[in-house]
């Protein structure tokens, strides 16, 4: 029987976290796929949480990626911390048997065993909507891309603690 592991990313895995990216988002237009680029910037910034860099083993095979990292919901009242999922990859010989579900909640419940409190990405509303999003702008988030109304999602973690506010709303800076 073949094993799945779900863990954060070691940094002995970024030659095989970009070659899961890269045959993912793969694109006859471009050699590199930006997702690639975007994951290798991510990694070098202060948005970068290595804890929150889940990657799907499966057979001693890296074959799923999903990532958090650290955004800002602005408002009068000032900042506040928060997530933002992307990008999530899985290989393509590995696709259509729930690795990529399985690696979102890993990362998903990392997440809120961290204590965080809210998760925006950008994506397909009948894929996210399993984990619990829901439109962001309807839950007082703006972006570039709230335009765009339903694939501006946001997911509303539980709190760590009774009595803590409720998560935050203002302009999700990344």
């Amino acid at each position: 029987m073949t094993t799945l592991r779900l863990r954060p990313e070691d940094p002995a895995d970024t030659g095989a976290v970009r070659r899961v990216l890269a045959a993912a988002f793969a694109r006859p237009d471009v050699a590199t796929p930006p997702e690639v680029r975007l994951v290798d910037e991510l990694r070098g910034s202060d948005a970068w949480l290595p804890e929150l860099a889940m990657v799907a083993e499966y057979g001693g095979e890296i074959v799923g990626y999903a990532l958090l990292t650290r955004v800002v919901v602005g408002s009068d009242g000032g900042s506040t911390a928060a997530l933002a999922l992307g990008p999530v990859a899985v290989a393509p010989h590995r696709q259509r048997i729930g690795l990529g579900s399985a690696v979102v909640q890993a990362a998903v419940e990392a997440a809120t065993e961290l204590g965080e409190r809210l998760v925006v990405v950008l994506g397909d509303p009948a894929y996210y909507r399993r984990f619990g999003f829901s439109r962001a702008d309807r839950q007082g988030l703006t972006s570039p891309w709230s335009g765009l109304g339903e694939p501006w999602q946001a997911l509303v973690l539980p709190p760590s603690a009774s009595g803590e506010p409720p998560p935050p709303q203002g302009e999700v800076l990344f």
